[in-house]
């Protein structure tokens, strides 16, 4: 299967590494990119042929979060369109959090706004020591809205709210302590940590996996469509402010917003 902002590939085992591929754009989150982690989400890890999936990003860091282009469009679109562009983006991480397949983050350089919510739908990630993260959505007059049940369910309101609205930027031993990562591991270990997760998949019946991790889902914090819609709201709401407009401009024109 051919993508443009990913790459997708599956080994002999059944183990499928999706590589997201900006990386001159620190793998941005894209329309694009969005689109292509659905379809993934949907055939590959719905399959019962894929054993495990490893998320990972290409260059020099996992992801920045979203594409502030593709933000700039919704502020300067109809409420439609707007409305439209945060209901894929809720999907898609909709579907890569529930889907059967487990799911293993391979973190490096650093994970920051939607970023971090990428590492939160992985089953487990596996951070590079070095790695930074932050919730950087205020820093840019936006809010972590989609994210947020993700975020939320994996750190719990307390430790979320250490860093859910300052955009301070913290180190992977934090984000271990968080929840975001489970472990953090030298640069030089991090390929063999992940294998170190993967493996036990590949001697368990992946039907029983599937279910298994459908049953944690269901007994764990709610995320359902009406929290997702919520989301999708104000993650609209938030495109039509006006600190939103300002935030987003100023980051693109490389001026200091007024917030400093």
């Amino acid at each position: 299967m051919s993508y443009d902002h990913i790459t997708c590939e599956i080994d002999a085992r059944g183990v499928a590494t999706v590589t997201l591929n900006r990386p001159e754009m620190r793998n941005a989150l894209s329309g694009q990119m969005i689109e292509e982690l659905t379809d993934v989400a949907r055939t590959i890890g719905a399959a019962d042929e894929t054993r495990a999936m490893v998320l990972q990003g290409a260059g020099k860091v996992f992801c920045a979060g979203g594409d502030l282009g593709w933000m700039k469009k919704q502020i300067e679109a109809d409420r439609e369109t707007r409305m439209a562009e945060a209901r894929k983006l809720a999907e898609m991480l909709r579907a890569m959090n529930e889907m059967p397949t487990p799911l293993i983050g391979r973190v490096h350089g650093g994970a920051f706004g939607g970023g971090v919510g990428m590492a939160c739908i992985c089953d487990v990630a596996i951070a590079e020591e070095g790695a930074k993260f932050g919730l950087t959505e205020t820093r840019l007059g936006l809010i972590p809205a989609t994210i947020s049940p993700y975020v939320l369910a994996r750190m719990g309101e307390g430790r979320a709210r250490r860093v859910f609205m300052s955009a301070r930027i913290f180190g992977a031993a934090e984000a271990v302590e968080l929840g975001i990562a489970a472990r953090a591991v030298p640069a030089a270990d991090l390929d063999a940590a992940v294998e170190a997760e993967v493996a036990p998949y590949l001697s368990v019946a992946p039907r029983a996996v599937g279910a298994s991790k459908a049953l944690a889902r269901a007994l764990g914090p709610r995320i359902d469509d009406a929290v997702i819609e919520d989301t999708i709201i104000r993650l609209a709401d938030t495109w039509e402010g006006e600190e939103a407009a300002h935030g987003i401009s100023a980051f693109l024109d490389k001026t200091t917003p007024r917030w400093g």
